[in-house]
């Protein structure tokens, strides 16, 4: 598993860790609406899938920004942020601050998406900070888990990496 820290302490990861190449896990999450979205919603798409702590964060509010600032640059490519934020509060969120190329889905109900890519946090009931690309065939193309959960991922090489997914 990936060795993550949140605010310089260990955490420990629930389930399994995603690696390039790996067929991408389903999940169940809910849209801002309640209503539930799996992987198989977005499937034949490529998908650059951000995994935050939560939006009323500073890093979390600005990568969802810049992933928000970026979508026109990336073409067809489905942008889907994941916390465990409740979707009434995602919803707020993404309203005061004009996100409208991101998806927001929260994982709030049982850590679905959390689990199967290997990024709930077991002592905070939070999702670790961490970038996965999935291509349209649904494979895994990119994954980045950030060590410092309070760390900005590494943005050009994730958007490079959605870029050139097919």
């Amino acid at each position: 598993m990936a060795n993550v820290t949140f605010k310089g302490n260990p955490v420990t990861l629930l389930g399994n860790e995603v690696k390039v190449g790996d067929k991408a896990p389903n999940f169940s999450v809910l849209a801002n609406d309640l209503s539930p979205v799996t992987l198989e919603n977005t499937k034949g798409q490529v998908r650059l899938i951000s995994a935050v702590p939560s939006l009323d964060t500073g890093v979390c509010d600005a990568e969802t920004r810049r992933f928000n600032e970026e979508a026109n640059s990336l073409g067809d490519v489905k942008i889907l942020t994941v916390s465990v934020d409740l979707p009434f509060a995602q919803k707020r969120w993404c309203g005061a601050n004009g996100i409208e190329n991101v998806q927001t889905l929260s994982d709030h109900r049982d850590l679905s998406f959390g689990e199967a890519y290997g990024v709930a946090i077991q002592e905070l009931r939070l999702l670790a900070r961490a970038v996965f690309v999935v291509d349209s065939s649904d494979t895994v193309t990119y994954v980045e888990y950030v060590s410092e959960a309070t760390n900005h991922p590494n943005y050009e090489a994730v958007l490079e990496a959605a870029r050139n997914a097919k």
